[in-house]
């Protein structure tokens, strides 16, 4: 039987946040050399960014496929995050202009993913007949192809610095039929051609319409349904905060500086019954992204999630996408998209929620660290008490061959009190991972994955459960 070991994750990640410290304090000490004033800042007036904010120097793809990089076209829209290779490691849109503004434009996109999965799965838990069904015996699997994913996205240039996008899930897991995703507008730029809100938006961005929430980092490295270039890993995290909600988004970005504060509805769907059960959600993050030499870039960011009260919160169920492992963990009755979210930790935190998670984020050379250290606590409406869920992930990635080719090791745990139960469980998640970029826009990724779950009670289908093996994934995203 696999034994605990919480050193090690703990380990990796306190690891992690001291080097974003001491990468901190390097940045501060290299900002401005010792006795040598800026002579070219005139006090009050706004300074260029040394690098646009969030995105890391170009890499180098000279040598190998180099061609099929440099042949990429420029795109059409500006302050905009490519749904290729070529937005790896961005995480907010850029607060830079990009592609210049030459009018109206409008610019499709699409991505497709196929995996192949060959996992098995083994419990412990003692049978359980209702309805003359053992509720807890596992569902019979073996080798074989998941249902396609596919994205279409649709990208508009309004106006000078203002751009709306669209995204549609053709196919998903959870549900087969096209779905729009997400849809919003994006000012960068000023409606009204006027000095002073010209000079402000220099510095701010203002999101609006029902869009993917900006809370904590990980998001940006998911794979999001059709779209998995972002991810070294073929499966997302145990516990995915991930939704879409309908509200407004307020950044304020200096140099490598950002704050965020937004305001939504705290639901997936827009609602206007029931106005006692349900309150505003608030968020917020902040944090810095320097690029503090051409080897190393650092980034660090807190985000909060707070919603008081709500008649359907899905802060950590709001992926229609569903999980990328098919049916692990579940009974015989278990179906495609019924169970969609097989082998991910919902909380069921629907009436109340309140999230808190850091990101440390730190390149060096080929080499990524990334981590999410999280807490969130919360309820559902038959419930007194809030109950409380950790999450501590680290991963680390390697890059060779211009940054084509990768290998990646992700642990994750999970550890909390789930509905219906009054004992703390714990999940553990291991993900070795390795990847070819074949062009920008193909990828092929392999992974072996093996997850735990422990401390569950011998009545739950959990109890003693495990499932592990290999996932093989292709994706073209463009």
């Amino acid at each position: 039987m696999y034994a605990s070991q919480p050193g090690i994750g703990k380990a990796l990640l306190r690891g992690m946040v001291l080097l974003s410290v001491i990468a901190l304090a390097a940045s501060f000490a290299a900002a401005q050399p010792a006795g040598t004033p800026d002579s070219t800042a005139v006090k009050g007036t706004p300074q260029p960014m040394a690098a646009p904010h969030g995105v890391a120097p170009e890499p180098d793809h000279s040598g190998v496929l180099s061609n099929r990089w440099d042949q990429l076209p420029p795109g059409e829209i500006s302050y905009f995050r490519p749904h290729d290779a070529r937005g790896l490691n961005m995480f907010e849109s850029p607060k830079h202009e990009g592609i210049p503004y030459t009018g109206n434009k409008i610019q499709w996109g699409a991505a497709f993913a196929q995996q192949f999965q060959h996992l098995t799965h083994d419990n412990s838990a003692v049978p359980v007949i209702v309805g003359g069904v053992d509720k807890n015996q596992l569902i019979d699997i073996g080798p074989g192809f998941n249902n396609a994913d596919a994205n279409l996205f649709l990208d508009a240039q309004i106006e000078r610095g203002i751009r709306v996008a669209l995204t549609l899930y053709l196919s998903s897991r959870h549900h087969n039929e096209t779905w729009v995703k997400d849809g919003f507008i994006q000012f960068d730029g000023s409606p009204i051609d006027h000095p002073v809100l010209n000079s402000w938006m220099k510095y701010l961005t203002l999101k609006a319409g029902h869009f993917e929430i900006n809370y904590g980092d990980q998001h940006f490295r998911d794979s999001d349904n059709g779209n998995t270039v972002f991810n070294p890993f073929v499966g997302n995290l145990i516990m995915r905060g991930f939704t879409t909600e309908i509200g407004a988004e307020l950044y304020y970005r200096t140099g490598p500086w950002m704050a965020m504060g937004g305001m939504t509805g705290g639901e997936i769907h827009g609602q206007v019954t029931q106005p006692e059960h349900r309150t505003p959600t608030y968020l917020g993050k902040g944090g810095f992204d320097s690029q503090i030499s051409p080897a190393l870039r650092v980034r660090l960011t807190g985000s909060v999630y707070r919603n008081a009260k709500t008649v359907g919160n899905t802060l950590y169920s709001g992926s229609r996408a569903g999980s990328r492992y098919y049916d692990v963990l579940e009974n015989t009755q278990s179906t495609e998209s019924a169970q969609a979210w097989s082998g991910e930790i919902q909380p069921g935190f629907t009436e109340r929620v309140t999230a808190f998670v850091a990101n440390p984020f730190i390149k060096f050379k080929g080499l990524e660290l990334f981590g999410n250290i999280e807490q969130a606590e919360g309820g559902g409406p038959a419930e007194l008490a809030n109950r409380k869920w950790r999450q501590n992930a680290g991963e680390a990635v390697y890059r060779i061959f211009h940054e084509q080719l990768y290998g990646g090791f992700r642990f994750d745990r999970a550890s909390g009190v789930p509905a219906g139960l009054t004992q703390n469980v714990t999940v553990d998640r291991m993900q070795y991972a390795g990847g070819w970029y074949l062009t920008p826009r193909l990828l092929g990724k392999l992974e072996y994955v093996r997850q735990l779950y422990m401390d569950y009670p011998a009545t739950d289908i959990h109890a003693g459960g495990v499932f592990q093996g290999f996932m093989f994934e292709g994706v073209v995203a463009f």
